[in-house]
């Protein structure tokens, strides 16, 4: 059995001071949730503060991203270590608005991804499709080509640390949302494609997640389907009653 996994990814939003109210809000709301992970990804300078206040709680904390470098001339880019000293357990690596406002394609996020795993990170890789290509029937290939390319030289033993996390690009913040039957499907693809990777073992047991304008009317159909292990959040993790309804699932 999959442990669940449900994360609120805050992107550029919240100053320090509404960043420690929500959090707050969710650690009193979240005391007796023990069967599922809860991640919060707030802003890099947000991650020192929030992470005082989540020390000890059900709520764990990540980043949004990651440079592949230990240090150097990088200006404005952070480091796993950098990340660790916050507090970070996790982080998001490729995200569709990494891929498409910021051009990072697959060889950046695979080093990004190796550089989280050889900090000790979590890395939670995101793929998914532009509206183009589901339209044209590119859904699998897009999909497995992020996948394969993104591990790429990741060894087996790794897989405990991942997670997958599968956005359709033309969901995320448009309200529009793959039915649960569509995103299962896809993450049943993604399953298959870690199981010829590696093995059905590793595939069985690797946590995908869905993101795609997920709100609390539609967290329980989504959870209710075999394949989806969670979710990553997005607008609907910036308020406590919200996420804490989603965190909250009923499958």
């Amino acid at each position: 059995m999959r442990r669940a996994f449900i994360g609120g990814n805050w992107k550029m939003f919240l100053d320090r001071s509404r960043a420690v109210e929500l959090a707050t809000a969710l650690i009193n709301g979240t005391m007796d949730v023990d069967d599922r992970d809860i991640l919060i990804y707030p802003a890099f300078p947000l991650l020192s503060d929030v992470s005082q206040i989540v020390k000890g709680s059900k709520v764990q904390l990540g980043a949004q991203n990651l440079f592949f470098e230990k240090e150097g001339a990088f200006t404005g880019e952070v480091s796993a270590e950098m990340l660790l000293s916050c507090g970070c357990g996790y982080v998001i690596i490729g995200h569709s608005e990494r891929r498409h406002i910021f051009n990072e394609k697959d060889e950046l996020i695979n080093k990004k991804v190796q550089a989280a795993l050889a900090s000790g990170l979590r890395p939670v890789l995101c793929v998914g499709e532009l509206l183009e290509e589901r339209e044209a029937g590119k859904t699998q290939s897009v999909v497995k080509e992020q996948t394969v390319k993104g591990l790429e030289n990741v060894l087996p033993e790794s897989f405990e640390r991942i997670v997958i996390a599968y956005e359709p690009v033309w969901a995320i913040g448009t309200g529009k949302t793959a039915t649960p039957e569509d995103a299962d499907s896809v993450h049943s693809f993604i399953r298959e494609t870690i199981s010829g990777l590696y093995s059905d073992a590793i595939a069985e047991s690797l946590r995908i997640i869905y993101g795609g304008s997920v709100k609390p009317d539609n967290i329980d159909s989504l959870m209710a389907k075999e394949n989806i292990d969670g979710a990553l959040v997005g607008g609907a993790s910036l308020k406590s009653d919200s996420f804490l309804r989603i965190i909250k699932f009923e499958s």
